[in-house]
């Protein structure tokens, strides 16, 4: 099932109630009972309650995160109106700050970080990325997963983690294109890393830069030999190091057992595209690249008679002093073939070892050369039809030089129900209505030719062709170079340096505006807006700093370590429900009273806090997951599937180098 199929059942199933869900919203609401009788004030029982409904709706999918994200805002809205019936004094949450979300920093933050991202795409500049990344790695999740994670990681450790993965998102796009390999398999590892990647540096994440702050306030309640020095920029680097390495190796070696698996997005390329044609016609084909060296017997030769004797189609070449040549004008049967030459090759595979035997060449497993140019997002198998009234009829695809006039490299002809391919002389039977072609072309050829009344174009579903402005490079190079400058190097507003940046982009023509706005992920928008109230009431009403208080009381006589697990696991907690910030600011104090009473570091402990609010992995509730759920078609249950693990090797490595560092 392809990804819009997974969109409509997601949107078509909130209307039923399985028995799996009821059951939980009774297991749920028993311990928001429980909750409400064991709490001090009326308001935590409140809070409580919609945050248990919260982490239901999110758990079992009643209905989309965004949804129920801003129901849990409005419910949170009408506590002001329904206080004498709650038996609450005002509403949980202030009317006037209940949007507050929307212009929030993180919020248009990430707004303006999808807009550049957008932008830089719109240039090229990230297709050559990925193709860089795509000829060190290869097309194989192993090779590929590391690379990405570990240069998101190391961004990550010097601007915020939100930004790092929203700048890579067109990236992976790309490389998911023309690796076959789906985004749901690249799209979490990088997400994960990034978040990790907060941990490398002190500048980092939010808490970690605000944690400094906090140590100096703390101080001032301090006497003299209790006073904590702050920690310097790189104090953090080798816990994020090991966290960095332990999430790359999370995912490659467990991957395939905790990512999502979902079939390619297009009908008509890659794997299914190659299954459809061979259901249909009988043809199995496959795309690769070959060297010519030097002696072999094809030097000299033209392309058209030794496609017709080996029994293969060329659809691309490139001269060791030339251009990629494909497409219309581009590519004739009266190309001689050199010495050096790289031909990409279209062939039954059979055919295909044989003629790189006979020609004593070189041949790759993967496309290197051409790994841009014949990516399934610009190329590939498509179905035209020759229709009465076609001024192609009465000749053959030789006569008219089909595939350097349309474009088209023609790998089949069914007529009269059967197939007939290369080696069958199709290029030279004369056409006739109700031809089928089966050819391989790039899309926008066949953008182009829909226009046509010589063809009548059966593949609709196919990647259009976006317009690309690279001769925009410059300017979309020096706004995000402006951008970057500013998070890095000046205090002001993460939000505002980003925003100097998108707006630049618009302004200088790398964008128009309502590209702009087409790059914003809106439900992304809605779903992180529509949280922040629910993390203000949570704050405001006491409710965290009761529930971190009951912890304490659980703990507070054990062994230093456990009680530092014990703030960790709270700190992740509060994080997944909260902001981060907000978890830091409340929980750095209470760490650093609990350490000085069991006499261990307090400042240890402020920094276990700023770590572990990096630990949200278990739902979309963190900028950065918000930010890859809607492109890969990711559900709650592939966060808790693959984030559980995540959340525990977290805590153990984060454990384990901080008792060893520090």
């Amino acid at each position: 099932m392809n990804k819009l199929a997974d969109e409509e059942q997601t949107v078509a199933s909130p209307g039923v109630i399985s028995r799996k869900q009821i059951i939980a919203a009774v297991v749920f609401a028993v311990i928001a009972a429980f909750l409400a009788s064991v709490v001090p004030t009326i308001e935590i029982a409140w809070v409580s309650a919609i945050l248990m409904l919260t982490i239901y709706l999110f758990a079992f999918e009643v209905v989309g995160v965004d949804v129920a994200a801003a129901s849990v805002m409005v419910l949170l809205g009408l506590t002001s109106l329904l206080a004498p019936f709650m038996g609450l004094e005002q509403g949980l949450v202030d009317n006037r700050h209940l949007f507050d979300g929307f212009s929030s920093n993180a919020v248009m933050s990430i707004i303006a970080v999808m807009i550049i991202g957008a932008g830089l795409d719109k240039t090229g500049i990230m297709s050559k990325v990925a193709a860089f990344i795509l000829s060190v790695g290869g097309t194989t999740e192993t090779r590929i997963i590391p690379i990405i994670s570990a240069t998101v990681g190391f961004i990550s450790s010097f601007m915020q983690n939100v930004g790092a993965a929203a700048l890579f998102l067109p990236v992976v796009s790309r490389i998911s294109a023309r690796s076959g390999l789906p985004m749901s398999r690249l799209l979490m590892p990088m997400g994960f890393t990034a978040i990790l990647g907060g941990t490398m540096t002190m500048v980092g994440s939010s808490p970690l830069i605000l944690l400094n702050d906090l140590i100096l306030t703390s101080n001032k309640a301090l006497p003299a030999d209790q006073q904590m020095d702050t920690w310097g920029l790189f104090s953090v680097t080798p816990v994020g190091a090991a966290l960095i390495v332990t999430g790359i190796a999370y995912f490659v070696i467990a991957g395939r057992f905790v990512l999502p698996k979902t079939k390619s997005e297009s009908s008509t390329s890659g794997s299914d595209a190659m299954q459809y044609f061979q259901d249909v016609y009988g043809v199995n084909y496959s795309l690769s690249e070959v060297v010519v060296r030097d002696g072999s017997p094809l030097i000299g030769k033209l392309i058209d008679e030794v496609e017709s004797v080996c029994r293969i189609r060329i659809i691309a070449t490139k001269r060791p002093s030339d251009d990629i040549r494909i497409g219309p004008g581009a590519l004739a049967r009266d190309v001689e073939i050199e010495a050096g030459m790289i031909l990409g090759v279209i062939a039954d595979p059979e055919k295909l070892e044989q003629f790189a035997e006979k020609g004593h060449l070189k041949k790759f497993k993967q496309l290197r050369t051409f790994s841009e140019d014949l990516s399934t997002s610009k190329t590939g198998i498509a179905e035209v039809v020759i229709p009465p009234g076609s001024s192609l009829i009465g000749k053959s695809a030789r006569d008219v030089w089909m595939r350097k006039t349309y474009g088209l490299a023609m790998i089949g002809l069914h007529r009269n129900g059967e197939t007939l391919r290369e080696g069958d002389d199709i290029r030279n039977m004369k056409l006739i209505a109700g031809d089928t072609l089966v050819v391989h072309t790039p899309w926008l050829a066949l953008e182009r030719i829909e226009k046509s009344n010589d063809f009548v174009v059966v593949t609709t579903e196919y990647p259009r062709e976006e317009e690309s402005r690279p001769h925009k490079i410059l300017p979309a190079s020096i706004f995000f170079g402006i951008a970057l400058f500013m998070v890095l190097f000046t205090d002001i507003r993460l939000s505002v340096a980003l925003l100097t940046g998108a707006m630049g982009m618009v302004l200088s023509g790398v964008l128009n505006i309502e590209e702009a706005y087409e790059a914003v992920s809106w439900k992304t928008v809605f779903l992180l807006a529509s949280l922040i109230p629910l993390g203000l009431a949570v704050e405001t009403t006491g409710t965290a700093k009761w529930i971190a208080d009951q912890v304490l009381l659980v703990v507070g006589h054990m062994d230093i370590w456990v009680i530092q697990l014990a703030i960790a696991l709270l700190a992740t907690f509060f994080t997944l429900v909260m902001s981060n910030v907000g978890a830091t600011v409340l929980l750095v104090p209470l760490a650093v009273n609990i350490a000085i009473g069991a006499g261990a570091n307090p400042a240890v402990f402020a920094l276990t806090v700023a770590i572990a609010t990096s630990n949200s992995f278990l739902i979309p509730t963190h900028q950065v997951n918000a930010l890859i759920m809607g492109p890969a078609g990711y559900r709650v249950s592939d966060f808790l599937k693959a984030g559980s693990i995540m959340t525990v090797l977290f805590l153990v490595v984060m454990m384990i180098m901080m008792n060893l560092v520090f």
